[in-house]
């Protein structure tokens, strides 16, 4: 094998690695690909389908059986990593057996899930009867903060800019 294809090969693994969120294995469970408002909409009709979602923690509240976790949606880009910029079409419940901690499960942290949905609850938000689609996880992949964004606003060329 030539020198070329080694490094090819080596620079394919470490991309990989970099990239890694949801498993194969969970994603092939998934039954339901279709948009989230229709989800919300009528999460009863899906009761029992498997889905990936992700979005952003609003609340979580652990307990001694259980975690709760209410994200709010937003799209997936191709590494099934939330966009932060894009519009969400709603809120979610995710109803984990298990104790996640808050202190890495935080408010305001991105994350990815394959579960399963188990029906809905209603609950007010500022008055308002929101109903949310509550899922069971198979998997969920907590993502790292996103580094700051530190090129320049304003840039001349080739590695010269400056800050305004």
């Amino acid at each position: 094998m030539n020198r070329k294809a080694i490094c090819t090969c080596l620079l394919a693994l470490l991309l990989a690695g970099c990239a890694a969120g949801i498993s194969p294995d969970a994603k092939g469970l998934v039954t339901y690909a279709g948009a989230f408002g229709s989800l919300q909409a009528e999460p009863e009709r899906f009761a029992g389908e498997t889905v990936l979602l992700g979005g952003r923690i609003l609340e979580v509240t652990p307990s001694a059986a259980a975690t709760e976790l209410i994200v709010l949606e937003l799209p997936l880009d191709w590494q099934d990593r939330p966009k932060e910029r894009d519009n969400s079409q709603g809120r979610f419940i995710v109803q984990a057996a298990e104790f996640l901690d808050p202190a890495l499960y935080k408010t305001g942290a991105l994350l990815t899930v394959v579960g399963t949905i188990d029906g809905s609850e209603s609950r007010t938000i500022g008055g308002f009867n929101y109903r949310y689609p509550r899922l069971v996880p198979s998997e969920i992949k907590l993502w790292p903060a996103a580094p700051a964004d530190t090129s320049p606003a304003f840039h001349f060329g080739v590695g010269v800019g400056t800050w305004f």
